[in-house]
């Protein structure tokens, strides 16, 4: 009797932990009235972050058709990452974001924003319209 309720006790535990809700870093692309910055430097980090840590893959989103001028959103799922992998990770997402936006060349450029407190949950991600997964294996090379 005490082997079954283990048993069932062991794989309770595994379906429970199992389905943990994914969540996922948001990062907009806005215009101001000439079109969006480029996402290369926020492409580059993924790529130089996966490699350096070994992390097998990043799950992202990209939310098209918000605004006139291509405005658009990336969600960049974290779930995978541990906890210092994560901090390390959202720190140097807010670096490449403060250091883009700080070198647009005027006031007309476009934004990037990032607030690493707001985060975006699978089942509603899914909900939303015009969300497509970018395949990480042409985007995020590993060497």
């Amino acid at each position: 009797m005490k082997k079954v309720l283990a048993t069932i006790g062991l794989f309770s535990s595994v379906f429970f932990f199992a389905q943990k809700s994914e969540s996922y870093l948001q990062v907009g692309y806005a215009s101001v009235c000439c079109g969006t910055p480029s996402d290369k430097p926020l492409m580059d980090y993924l790529t130089q972050f996966k490699s350096k840590n070994k992390v097998k893959s990043l799950e992202i989103y990209k939310q098209t058709g918000l605004g006139r001028e291509g405005e658009y959103k990336l969600y960049i799922g974290t779930d995978g990452l541990s906890g210092t992998r994560k901090s390390a990770f959202i720190k140097g997402l807010k670096a490449v974001v403060n250091s883009q936006n700080k070198a647009r060349k005027t006031e007309s450029a476009g934004l990037v924003n990032f607030d690493e407190k707001e985060t975006v949950k699978k089942s509603d991600l899914m909900n939303a319209r015009n969300v497509t997964l970018i395949p990480t294996r042409k985007t995020i090379k590993t060497k």
